[in-house]
């Protein structure tokens, strides 16, 4: 497993832990940019990072945690940011 700190849904870059530990455990940190907790939202709630994914976008793409959003964020920067889900391959226990 890559030992990355990009989240799978948003592609966000700095996440504070890897989402899932060597051995497929979800850590429970949670993403700045879009809110999804790894653990919580995708094996208590069941969403997959492509449907969070997509609500999250349909519902304005808005920056979870506000102190860290970024002066210029919006839908160009996402698509920017959204090129770092390719580098990154953790698979939920779903």
């Amino acid at each position: 497993m890559e030992n990355l700190r990009i989240c799978p849904v948003c592609g966000y870059e700095a996440l504070p832990d890897v989402p899932y530990d060597e051995y497929g455990y979800p850590t429970y940190v949670i993403c700045p940019c879009c809110g999804f907790e790894f653990g919580f939202d995708d094996e208590s709630n069941g969403f997959t990072f492509e449907s969070y994914r997509q609500k999250w976008i349909e519902d304005g793409f808005p920056f979870f945690n506000k102190k860290k959003k970024g002066k210029h964020w919006s839908a160009e920067e996402l698509n920017c940011q959204l090129e770092n889900v390719k580098k990154v391959h953790y698979k939920s226990r779903n």
